[in-house]
């Protein structure tokens, strides 16, 4: 036993890292302090996941704690509560994990199919602690899922409140910790050195060496506690044989504490330990504020991402179309053909076939029956259903689907500076900081050597640099989001700023459904008027939608089948009737020589007659594509609607525009494609229904919407259409923007520039230093913010 005790002297374990006591566990050659720690051991060691443990040193965490009882879990009523999605096959959960700190917990808990099967696909997301996971419910449930987590460490947090909400909350209290020991032992010692600073009399010169002991006592705490993440952070790039930002810093705090301590202990000097707790108390304010600045935007965005969709909800007085943002649970909403179901409801009414492919990402439609929940997310295909919610509306949810991965085509990245800036500027920067100080000690003046070393390290943060981007951009979205211009993420706005060819579809998108007007030639009976009304009801096109608001209340006829063909048509079964709906070519019929875009009824195979929709144009069309040609952008119209108008357009777009009708939504696909072979950045803006292969492919998507809102992963941004006016505004204020980035950038490499001009030659004190870096920083935020709304108000964005 004393052999062992030998060997274990001075170990730790080798999952977690805690110190090993007297009796220890053995495996392998490894040393460690449970059971728990080695079974955890042994599962990864025998599921091939050794590769946990290489990615950082003592990953794990300690299993020590006793677990916690997941009894309740088996409970069907609670689970429901907890998932995100369930189907006859798979359930999507997501778990808050508050243990996830380093790349092996990512590694591991995204291999989690590697220790059971049945988990198909595990998504971490570090910033929020949160997993989620997709798991076949009929070979694991989810107690034994939850079990399988704690097994290997990471036990989530369950509460039955919203836990992914709670998990997201900013939490700064070890932050605010470290910032109050920094400011204490700053302001304690900045005391003690007034002396220093003033010159000291005869009686206080006899307690020098105490003051400066007392200093040293003060430092010992900033440079474990308070500094201690600089060091950390500088520590794992180094094992990862990288150079990040905090290298530079961590050394110059590094070395300004040894010189101290230095000059304190053989009694050469008073050392500059006050300088020290002022930099890292300055630093770590800076980060604070960078914190809670970056918390507010990420929040901002949660909300600007989510784009307040309408919904159709059922009352006694009849349809009423209302935001996604007010809707109560209990209250009973229509859902048409391909529109997403925005929150977990009963089906009431109505033959659901639901494609949950946002969810799961597989493209198969579910039969629903009545009574059965159908979960956030999916798409209607088929007829219109009506819904009871029964659970709130998750914005966050929501977002999640519009930026789900699997609707991303091509990732478009604008090439920023802050990507060069990240491999070469730590490097450079201790060469200065290495150059100065020998050049300085070969003079033979180390006091300026060391203080030219510590002030480059120092002067040269590059936190002004990094928020420069972020900011800008973070402040554009606030301003177009006042503006209803809802746009996906802020690499969106950097490519609105490259785009030279705008491309317009022309119902719903340059014409307006709020001003038209509708003509129906032909005969139907009542019948047919309630089963007209009927068939329509079931589409969200707007020629749909605006036939049923011309054919006012009906008598809703049930249908036995349904079906809609995108830019064509609509068919229904009811009883023994069979109707049809859609353009002459679908049904099969000679067109009528007429003015607007037709629209036939069939009815058993005869023509019962046709409307015709007369939109005007939206209100400064002509001024919007003016203003567009003005600033040089290449100007296209492409619609799946006949050329009867074309006369018209002619006058208000220019001769070098391509207008083109008749056009299926394969047809301006193949389009934008042909644009873009030509090396045009293009933008598409179209009503998000027919258009949505169009809006996929081009450099920018816009959807332009007015009563109703379809929720689309497939274009980049969303323009409500009383906006529809600002168009060029919003070009030329994304340019604004990326200007400001510009401008941002210089003005951060300037301060570094001058800083360091001073800091080489020694003459900078290591405090005045520490002041001006979070001032720098101060500095980017407020002239970003700033610039960014005069730009704002100069383009009439802003009062």
């Amino acid at each position: 036993m004393s052999e062992v005790r030998d060997l274990v002297k001075g170990k730790v374990c080798y999952h977690c890292g805690d110190k090993v006591e007297d009796t220890p566990y053995l495996l392998d050659n490894r040393t460690f302090c449970c059971l728990g720690c080695q079974t955890v051991y042994q599962v990864l060691n025998e599921n091939n996941l050794q590769s946990y443990y290489k990615y950082n040193q003592h990953p794990g965490k300690s299993q020590k704690e006793n677990t916690a009882d997941l009894s309740y879990l088996d409970e069907s009523n609670i689970a429901a509560k907890l998932v995100d999605y369930k189907d006859d096959k798979v359930s999507i959960i997501t778990f808050y994990i508050p243990v996830i700190h380093c790349s092996s917990c990512i590694w591991l808990l995204e291999h989690l199919y590697k220790l059971n099967p049945a988990v198909a696909v595990s998504t971490v997301d570090f910033m929020k602690r949160q997993v989620s996971i997709t798991f076949k419910h009929n070979e694991l449930s989810l107690r034994e899922l939850v079990t399988l987590l704690v097994n290997i460490g990471y036990e989530p947090k369950i509460t039955m409140q919203d836990v992914v909400k709670e998990g997201k909350k900013i939490n700064q209290k070890d932050l605010i910790g470290k910032i109050t020991v920094a400011g204490f032992c700053f302001g304690n010692s900045m005391m003690i050195s007034f002396p220093e600073y003033f010159g000291m009399a005869e009686f206080e010169r006899q307690y020098a060496q105490f003051f400066g002991y007392m200093n040293l006592a003060f430092g010992i705490p900033v440079l474990l506690y308070s500094a201690s993440d600089y060091f950390k952070s500088a520590w794992r790039s180094l094992k990862q044989k990288r150079l990040n930002l905090d290298v530079p810093l961590a050394l110059g705090i590094f070395v300004l504490f040894f010189r101290s301590a230095l000059e304190i202990l053989t009694n050469s000097g008073a050392g500059f330990m006050d300088t020290l707790c002022s930099l890292v108390f300055f630093i770590l304010i800076g980060k604070w504020v960078q914190q809670r600045t970056y918390y507010h935007i990420s929040f901002e965005r949660d909300y600007r991402s989510y784009f307040p969709v309408a919904v159709t909800v059922l009352e006694e007085g009849g349809e009423r179309p209302i935001q996604i943002a007010d809707l109560q649970v209990g209250q009973r909403i229509l859902v048409r053909n391909n529109e997403i179901i925005p929150a977990d409801a009963i089906l009431l009414k109505g033959d659901a076939s639901v494609d949950f492919s946002f969810v799961t990402g597989e493209s198969v439609a579910i039969e629903k029956t009545l009574g059965e929940i159908i979960y956030a997310g999916g798409r209607q295909i088929g007829g219109a259903i009506e819904l009871e919610v029964v659970k709130p509306v998750s914005q966050s949810y929501l977002t999640k689907l519009w930026n789900n991965e699997s609707f991303k085509t091509q990732e478009k990245k604008f090439d920023t500076f802050i990507d060069f800036i990240s491999k070469y500027f730590t490097l450079g920067l201790i060469a200065i900081a290495g150059v100065a100080c020998v050049f300085w000690l070969v003079g033979g003046d180390a006091n300026k050597a060391w203080g030219a070393f510590t002030a480059v390290l120092i002067i040269a943060c590059p936190c002004a640099l990094a928020l420069s981007s972020p900011f800008t951009l973070s402040a554009a979205l606030s301003i177009f989001d006042r503006n209803k211009f809802y746009i996906k993420n802020t690499g969106a706005i950097e490519q609105l700023s490259a785009i030279d060819c705008v491309v317009f579809d022309k119902t719903g998108t340059i014409s307006s459904p709020k001003s038209s007007t509708m003509f129906f030639e032909g005969e139907l009976t009542e019948t047919e008027w309630s089963l007209l009304s009927s068939v329509c009801r079931n589409s969200n096109h707007p020629l749909s939608r605006e036939i049923v608001k011309w054919l006012g209340p009906c008598t809703v006829v049930p249908l036995d089948a349904f079906s809609e063909i995108t830019g064509k048509g609509m068919e229904a079964i009811s009883g023994r009737v069979e109707i049809k709906v859609g353009s002459a070519s679908f049904l099969g019929v000679k067109s009528v020589n007429e003015e607007g875009s037709m629209v036939y009824v069939m009815v058993d195979g005869e023509v019962k007659g046709y409307f015709t929709l007369e939109q005007a144009w939206r209100k400064d069309l002509s001024l919007v594509v003016d203003r567009l040609k003005a600033n040089d952008y290449e100007l296209h119209l492409i619609s799946g609607d006949n050329a009867r108008r074309s006369d018209a357009l002619k006058l208000i777009f220019p001769a070098s525009a391509q207008l083109l009708f008749n056009q299926s939504p394969s047809d301006k696909l193949q389009q934008i494609d042909a644009w873009q072979d030509q090396g045009k950045q293009v933008c598409m803006l179209g009503d998000g229904l027919n258009d949505a292969g169009a809006l996929r492919k081009a450099d920018l998507g816009i959807a332009v919407s007015d009563d109703i809102n379809n929720f689309s992963p497939g274009c980049d941004a969303i323009l409500d259409g009383d906006s529809f006016a600002k168009l060029p505004s919003f070009f030329a204020f994304a340019k604004d923007a990326v200007k400001v980035i510009h401008m941002s950038f210089a003005i951060s490499l300037t301060y570094n520039v001058v800083g360091l001009t001073f800091a080489v030659q020694g003459t900078m004190s290591p405090l005045f230093a520490a002041i001006l870096m979070p001032l720098s920083t101060v500095t980017i935020i407020s002239f970003t913010s700033l610039t960014t709304r005069w730009f704002a108000r100069r383009r009439k964005l802003i009062g």
